[in-house]
């Protein structure tokens, strides 16, 4: 999806969490925990980061062989989209499938599954590399003369179609309409680690793939579900999350001869030479006595953390809208600003020591980076900026100084 697109729906997706969280509360039950809905919210804000580079490039591809080597052009109506829409779902099921048999999409796809819970804002939890990786499943598309325009309205409609059935809060809907799409009944037994419902379920919208291809399987309601991956991460740092698969890959790949180490790259995730299943499951008994990861952050260091991500989303969100138009430098700085505050706040909600000292440095660099974009690019504003700026520092510092020193008083006592 064009950022543009994402920034629009955005006001939509925090006023459903927060009526999905309300609607929690009201049934009494814990759907939602600050630090999992952080780090769920920062990895899909990267990836729409790393979506206006990368997309751009895959569009550019789409682009090329639509107009060099596809058979026909088709014309934009709508029946043409429904068509496209059919064929992109039968080839997005079997992306989805292969995020989930082959190690080398897993280790790009199992981002969207580490979150241990199950709401709508794990929906927004995305991998920053599976796009690239699964792309070339989609290129028979435009060989098949479907226009771009029809092939990015397709996809943007495909992705928003499975924001919804990220919840709880839906139960069973009428059999006919199970039967034919994926519901949140259906997409809760394909996060799930429970045994039974390990590698089901990969349906995008119409869940006629499932079972015709032997991969459906119906919700038990008697059985308590869990959520995750059957390895944790145990992190709320998006970097980590999206390299911990990988960097996994590479050990083991390390001690492996080298024809093992390419058959590792397609085989099943789990895959070790001389053993041919995959350690992707657990037993019932391991998940009951599985404990949530949860570490223990003061409640002014959350806010504090809090407060930081809807600046950073924010500023997030006029580096998209403003792209276009800033110079390469000033992007290469602003994304690396984004992106280490990205992982600041997912070293904030970890207790890391070494974040005392970084937050510092990265306010100070933040105040750097718009005072200097501002004196090159938007003279007039200049002396605004920075006085803007350094109120903020100074504000920031002295709230992230007294979180510091509330949480060691509170620690000590």
């Amino acid at each position: 999806m064009h950022p543009v697109y994402m920034l629009l729906v955005i006001p939509f997706f925090f006023l459903t969490m927060f009526l999905e969280w309300g609607y929690s509360r009201i049934k009494k039950q814990k759907w939602y925990r600050l630090n999992d809905t952080v780090s769920n919210l920062l990895l899909g804000t990267g990836q729409q980061l790393f979506g206006i580079i990368t997309k751009s490039m895959l569009m550019g591809v789409y682009i090329w062989i639509y107009e060099r080597y596809a058979f026909f052009h088709l014309p934009k109506t709508w029946w043409v989209f429904l068509i496209c829409l059919v064929l992109f779902d039968f080839l997005f099921y079997w992306a989805h499938r292969w995020g989930h048999e082959l190690n080398i999409f897993w280790a790009a796809h199992s981002v969207h599954h580490q979150s241990e819970e199950f709401n709508l804002s794990v929906a927004l939890r995305q991998s920053w590399f599976h796009s690239v990786l699964a792309f070339p499943i989609f290129l028979p598309i435009p060989s098949m003369g479907f226009d771009p325009v029809i092939f990015g309205l397709t996809a943007i409609v495909h992705t928003l179609s499975q924001y919804w059935i990220h919840t709880k809060a839906i139960g069973k809907l009428p059999a006919w309409f199970e039967f034919w799409f994926n519901t949140p009944s259906h997409h809760r037994v394909h996060h799930a680690i429970n045994p039974q419902y390990i590698d089901k379920n990969h349906a995008g919208l119409l869940m006629i793939w499932d079972r015709m291809f032997g991969t459906f399987k119906e919700e038990e309601s008697d059985t308590p579900i869990y959520y995750g991956t059957t390895t944790p991460l145990r992190s709320w740092n998006p970097v980590w999350a999206n390299f911990q698969y990988f960097t996994d890959m590479w050990h083991k790949a390390r001690c492996m001869l080298r024809h093992d180490r390419w058959k590792m790259i397609f085989a099943r995730p789990g895959w070790l030479p001389g053993y041919l299943g995959g350690a992707t499951s657990v037993t019932q008994a391991d998940l009951k006595s599985r404990r949530l990861y949860n570490a223990d952050t003061h409640v002014c260091l959350k806010v504090y953390a809090v407060f930081q991500f809807f600046i950073m989303l924010a500023g997030a969100m006029a580096y998209m809208a403003f792209f276009p138009s800033i110079s390469f430098f000033y992007k290469v700085v602003f994304f690396g600003l984004i992106l280490t505050t990205m992982l600041i706040i997912g070293a904030l909600f970890e207790n890391k020591k070494w974040v005392i000292y970084a937050e510092y440095a990265r306010l100070i660099l933040a105040a750097l980076a718009l005072n200097s974009f501002y004196y090159f690019w938007y003279i007039n504003w200049f002396h605004v900026m920075v006085a803007a700026s350094l109120v903020a520092l100074l504000m920031f510092a002295a709230f992230y100084t007294c979180s510091i020193f509330v949480k060691r008083t509170f620690t000590v006592q």
